[in-house]
Order: structure tokens, then C-alpha cells, then sequence
């Protein structure tokens, strides 16, 4: 330490007038200082002001340089190092080093602008203030094609270089993917490919890159999708597959990507891990399990990647998938239930899947899941049920499968998220299904459970569903005695409610819901009605030029009806509905216009 002390008072006085022969001497103990404890040279480096002598030492013509460098890459490996070496000036003459063309010098020089940036927003700014970026972009794309380990080496450095620069920065990452590195770096992994580090780092640069929306559509037109599932296909050791996983699922997130990745055939290598790890307990395998499920579900979200892998349901991905659903891997069950939903995005794919016994697998499934079951598991599984039950040929199938009974067993949950897809799937069920919705309507626990859902403020979409679900059972079976049941549990208020939505489309359901209650029920529901206050309510859908033509067509045809009750008619006539109404007969929308004519004739005989 004696040495380092003396090395570091020669160097504050040498740059002077010392000879080239005495600086490297110094410089040489500084690094011996700094291979024995890095972080106590350092320190003392720092306290002895030797920093902004290092500015001046950067110059291309000194042979001290590739030294000098090397001693900042060192010193800047420590954090509390990193402004110091910004405060002291040494970016600009480092950024300046990087136009030499001394390969040493290269080197030490990208080593130590890398360390200066590592999670430093000041090392990066100074680095971007000078242009550095730029410089180590042109340097890679140069030695893109050269394979001798020393430009190997330097490559490795350059792209760990970019990778601190602009690790969770944004804006960073957009200059660079504006400068076009994307394409080169995918280039540098082809090339590389048998350079574990060079590769590595190309990873980690494109796991940081692939996060912004702007770097994928680059992505889109490389051969990324090829070179990844080429280099996954070599690995074995878990460490190197996880690498590239991280790269491919942000990747997989674009459209025209998941298609590529599809068509290189990862699929194939997802398949081949999910086979190899589910019976295993290893952390690894297990992890690998989840990560190669989830990201076969990721591909699936492409409708082009979804209808090629689905290939008419005769498709052996396909039929693999269906093997995940009686799994006892909850993983592979959950995965299983997710793609069986994301295949079933068309009217095609869920006839097929009804009519192949699809249902039945799916039932099974949440079957062993009533009880403590898993809500992923669950969820995933009403997902697909819900889906399935879009096409009209599907629902009696499915009704006569026994599927609202299956889906009634989760009334009891208290997930929101399994509350959901109950909910969505028993609405899909009875849509113009007029049987089931009168079964499921008379069902006192289930109209109960909806109304009491109704009220979940915290869960909007629970609460949206529900008050969808209570209008349908209405609408589609338009019998007194679901109205009667509704009447009784307290759902009359909510259909009012749902009446001044902010989405049109239930409003216009609520309408047409009271509208039949009106119609078939009205003396039950009367008490309700009223203190709901819905008449005041329609007044106000009326006066409002913001309702939609629907939604005035209805509430006149509702009023029309309200008038059938004396109470209810006393308060149309106590607010001059007459007015209102009137003004509507100039509407621009014939249907509107046509119906304020009619209800105007009626209110005037009432009157």
C-alpha cells in the first residue's frame, strides 16, 4: 500500500514532466492494487484527486492509454466511483478514444464506458452528451462479420456497453433502436452463434430492446424468430434456455412475430419441454413447465399463429393441448383450459370443438375443482365454456350437456374473477335460448347471488355482469315467473340502475327488461318501479340529446307501458312528458320520430 501511495503522488506531479517509462510504472501498481481489494485502491484513488489527471493520460497517441482505461473500467466497477469519473471529465476523452484504431485500446475504452454506465443516469447522460452510442454502433456493425476471438471479444464489450447504457431507459433504447441496431445485433447472434458470450450479451440486449412496442415491428423484420428457436433447440442447460425465454415472450406479444416463431417451429421445442418436466418436481423443470405453457398460450393469442397450429382441429398441436386438460399438473390444466379459449376465437373452431367432446373435458376439469379448488384453474376453464358458447349452434348442445350445472356449482365462490366468467358464461348459455333462461330465472339462489353481486362496487365487472345477466333472464325467457322471482330477491332497482349506464348497450338491455316487466308484471313490480324512481329516470333519458336513438325508442315504449299503472301514470303526468316527447317527432332517426308520435297519442288519451 506503501507503493500505491507513492505511485499515486508520482501520478499527480508526472503528467508534467515524468517519461513514459515512470507513468507506466505508477499505472502498473494501480492495477496490482486494484487486483488485490478493488474497492480500498479505489477509495483511495478517489481521495487523492488522481481522476482528473486521467483526463489529460486519455489521448490516442500515448502508449499509456489502453492502461489508463483500464484502470478507470476497474475502478468504475465499484458504484460510488461511477460520478466521480463523470465529475472528473473522463467521458468526453474516452468517447473521443473510441474513433482510434488500437484494438487494446478499443477494448479497455468500451469497458470502462460500460461500467461508468452501468445504473448511472449521470454515466449515461454524459455518454449520450458525446455521442458515444453512435460510435459503438458503427464499431459493431464493422466487426459483425469478423469471427477471430480478439474482434469477438470486442464485440462482447461493445454490446455489454449498450446494454448499461440504456438498461430501463426508454429513451435510451429508442435512440438506439432508431439507430438500427436491432437488425445488426440479430445479425452478430447468426454469425456468433458459437460464442457463449457474445450470445449471451446479444440476449440480454434484446431482452432489454424487446420491451418497447417500436422494437418489435424492427424485430418483425429480421430473422429473430429463426435464430432464437435455432439457438433454444442447441441449449441444455436450464440457465441459457430461461435467457432466451425472456427474449421470446415480449417478443410474442407481436402479432406477425408469434407467427414466425410458430412457423420456426418452437411450438415443437415448447411441446418437447412440457413432455419432458411434467413429471418432474425439480425447481428447474418445474419452472421450465410453466414458462414453456405459458408461452404456448402467448402464441395462441395470434389469430394466425392460432387457425395454422389448429389446422381444422386435426392439428397434433391441437391434439396435444387437449392431453394437458386431465393432467394432474395444475400448470398444464391451466395452460390446457387457456389455449382451449384462445383456439375457440372463431365460430368455426368451437363447432368443431363442441362437436369433438370438448365440453365433457372441460366439465371434468371443474369438477375437480369445486372444492378448495384452484381459481386460476377455474377461471381458465369457465373462459373456454364461455367462449364455446358464442356460436348459436352451440349453446343447446352445450345446455343439454349439462353445462349451466356444472358453471351453477362456483355460486358459492367469492372470486371475483371466477364470479366473472360464471357470469358471462350462463349469460352466452341462455342467449335466445328461452327454456334454460326461464330454468335459470325461477332459480331463487341464483337470482339472489345476482343481486347481491349487483352491489359489488369494488368489482365493476362483476357488478356490470351480473345486472347483464338478470335483463337477460328476462328477455330471453319473458316469463311471469322468472319477473316474479327478480320481484322478490330485490332486482327490480338494479335493472333501473343498469337503465342510466354509461354504456349503451345495457342501457338498452335495462329498457327492454323493464319494458316486458312492464308489460307482463306490472302490478307486481309496481312498488318498485316506483321507488326506483325510473320515471324520473326516463324523463331525463329523454330530455338528454346525448341518448342514443335506441335508448329514446325504448324509454318511450317503457312509458307507454307505465301508463297501464296508476301511480306510475300519476307521475309521467306530473312531468310533462308531453313536451318532452313532442320535440321528439322531429327526430332525425325515423324509428324515434315515429314512436313519439304514438306515445304522444297515448299520453293525450291518458291525460
Amino acid at each position: 500500500m506503501d507503493n500505491l501511495s507513492d505511485a499515486l503522488k508520482k501520478l499527480k506531479i508526472t503528467t508534467t514532466d515524468s517519461t513514459a517509462d515512470s507513468l507506466e510504472g505508477c499505472l502498473d501498481c494501480l492495477l496490482q492494487a486494484l487486483a488485490q481489494n478493488n474497492t480500498e485502491t479505489s477509495e483511495k484513488i478517489q481521495k487523492s484527486g488522481v481522476l482528473q489527471v486521467f483526463a489529460s493520460l486519455l489521448t490516442p497517441q500515448s502508449s499509456c492509454t489502453a492502461k489508463v482505461a483500464n484502470i478507470i473500467a476497474e475502478v468504475a466497477r465499484n458504484e460510488f466511483m461511477r460520478n466521480p469519473c463523470v465529475d472528473a471529465g473522463l467521458i468526453p476523452p474516452l468517447v473521443q478514444l473510441l474513433n482510434c484504431k488500437d484494438q487494446e485500446v478499443l477494448l479497455q475504452t468500451g469497458r470502462a464506458l460500460g461500467n461508468i454506465c452501468y445504473d448511472s443516469h449521470e454515466g449515461r447522460n454524459a455518454v449520450d452528451h458525446a455521442g458515444g452510442a453512435h460510435i459503438v454502433v458503427d464499431h459493431i456493425r464493422s466487426l459483425c462479420n469478423k469471427t477471430d476471438p480478439a474482434s469477438e471479444k470486442l464485440l462482447t464489450v461493445f454490446c455489454g456497453m449498450l446494454m448499461n447504457y440504456s438498461n430501463e431507459n426508454d429513451t435510451l433504447q429508442s435512440q438506439l433502436i432508431n439507430m438500427g441496431v436491432i437488425p445488426t445485433l440479430v445479425k452478430l447472434l447468426g454469425i456468433h452463434c458459437q460464442n457463449a458470450a457474445l450470445t449471451e450479451m446479444c440476449l440480454v440486449a434484446f431482452g432489454n430492446l424487446a420491451e418497447l412496442e417500436s422494437s418489435k415491428e424492427q424485430f418483425a423484420y429480421t430473422n429473430i424468430a429463426e435464430e432464437l428457436v435455432k439457438l433454444f433447440k442447441k441449449q441444455i442447460e436450464h440457465d441459457k434456455k430461461e435467457m432466451i425465454f425472456e427474449v421470446l415472450a415480449p417478443l410474442a406479444e407481436n402479432d406477425v412475430i408469434k407467427l414466425q416463431l410458430v412457423e420456426a417451429g418452437l411450438v415443437e421445442c415448447l411441446l418437447e419441454i412440457v413432455q419432458k418436466t411434467v413429471d418432474s418436481d425439480k425447481e428447474d423443470d418445474v419452472a421450465e413447465l410453466k414458462t414453456a405453457s405459458d408461452l404456448m398460450v402467448l402464441l395462441l393469442l395470434g389469430d394466425e399463429s392460432m387457425q395454422k397450429l389448429f389446422e381444422g382441429g386435426k392439428g397434433s398441436v391441437f391434439q396435444r393441448v387437449l392431453s394437458w386438460i386431465p393432467s394432474n399438473s395444475h400448470q398444464l390444466q391451466l395452460a390446457g383450459a387457456l389455449a382451449i379459449a384462445n383456439f375457440a376465437r372463431n365460430d368455426g373452431n368451437c363447432i368443431h370443438m363442441v362437436d369433438n367432446g370438448i365440453v365433457q373435458k372441460l366439465m371434468d376439469l371443474l369438477d375437480r375443482h369445486v372444492e378448495d379448488g384452484n381459481v386460476t384453474v377455474q377461471h381458465a376453464a369457465l373462459s373456454a365454456l364461455r367462449n364455446l358458447a358464442i356460436p348459436v349452434v352451440n349453446k343447446a348442445k352445450m345446455l343439454s350437456a349439462g353445462v349451466a350445472e356444472a358453471v351453477l356449482k362456483f355460486l358459492r365462490s367469492e372470486m371475483p374473477p371466477v364470479q366473472f366468467k360464471l357470469l358471462g358464461t350462463l349469460r352466452m348459455l341462455i342467449d335466445a335460448q328461452a327454456e334454460a333462461a326461464e330454468q335459470l330465472g325461477k332459480n331463487a339462489k341464483l337470482v339472489e347471488r345476482l343481486v347481491e353481486w349487483c352491489e359489488a362496487k369494488d368489482h365493476a365487472g362483476v357488478m356490470g355482469e351480473s345486472n347483464r345477466l338478470l335483463s337477460a333472464l328476462i328477455r330471453h325467457s319473458k316469463s311471469k315467473d322468472v319477473i316474479r322471482t327478480i320481484v322478490q330477491s330485490g332486482g327490480i332497482k338494479h335493472l333501473v340502475t343498469m337503465a342510466t349506464s354509461e354504456h349503451v348497450i345495457m342501457q338498452n338491455e335495462a329498457l327492454v327488461a323493464l319494458a316486458l316487466i312492464a308489460a307482463l308484471e306490472l302490478v307486481t313490480a309496481e312498488k318498485d318501479l316506483e321507488n326506483a324512481q325510473l320515471v324520473q329516470i326516463l324523463h331525463r333519458l329523454l330530455s338528454d340529446d346525448r341518448s342514443a336513438p335506441e335508448i329514446k325508442y325504448n324509454s318511450m315504449v317503457l312509458i307507454c307501458a307505465l301508463i297501464g299503472s296508476e301511480p306510475l301514470q300519476k307521475e309521467v303526468q306530473s312531468m310533462a312528458f308531453l313536451e318532452v316527447v313532442s320535440k321528439l317527432r322531429s327526430h332525425e332517426n325515423k324509428t324515434v320520430a315515429q314512436q313519439a308520435s304514438l306515445t304522444e297519442q297515448r299520453l293525450a288519451v291518458e291525460s
